[in-house]
């Protein structure tokens, strides 16, 4: 079975993908790592960006029935035959917002990772690259890896549907859009 950890950056998903090898038989595919050691990666103002469509071909010739596979741009480098599940990774904006801090993310990269969260980006693409029936999200704010983990074998089991997360309520109650986005 393949399986994806998604998520915006600093939601943990290599943290959490470190558990889930702890007790399964996967195969680990780190999609930036693996980007990187292939050139796929293009610097613009000292940014890397993958070139995701000239790597698609390439990264789905390294997909085995017992992948695990992690990064944010899974929805735009797997396609869906190749996935059984995927897990969205999703954590409060706030609790992002420091992390980026300490990681000295530029305002612009704050935002645009930040209103991607907010507006849930990455779980709207997974869903549409993956299918509703294949995505799920996990609120992470407060769990700790090993209760993620749990949550993702009951999802793999079928004995848990996910989260269903929308930060817009949380922002709107603080008025508090000028933090997140730029208008």
């Amino acid at each position: 079975m393949v399986l994806v950890i998604t998520g915006s950056p600093g939601v943990g998903k290599h943290t959490i993908a470190n558990e889930v090898l702890h007790s399964n038989d996967y195969e680990l595919l780190d999609i930036n790592k693996i980007a990187s050691e292939k050139n796929f990666i293009e610097y613009n103002q000292d940014a890397g960006e993958v070139d995701v469509d000239k790597f698609k071909k390439s990264f789905e010739k390294v997909v085995t029935e017992k992948s695990l596979i992690v990064g944010h741009l899974a929805p735009y480098v797997l396609s869906s035959k190749n996935v059984k599940l995927a897990i969205v990774l999703r954590k409060n904006p706030y609790k992002l917002l420091e992390i980026y801090k300490k990681r000295k993310y530029t305002e612009e990269k704050r935002r645009d990772n930040l209103g991607s969260e907010i507006l849930g980006i990455i779980t709207n693409d997974a869903i549409n690259n993956f299918g509703q029936e294949k995505t799920f999200q996990i609120d992470v704010s407060e769990s700790t890896p090993k209760a993620v983990v749990s949550r993702i074998d009951n999802i793999i089991n079928r004995n848990d549907a996910g989260d269903n997360i929308d930060w817009l309520p949380l922002i709107q109650e603080k008025n508090d859009f000028k933090t997140f986005f730029e208008y």
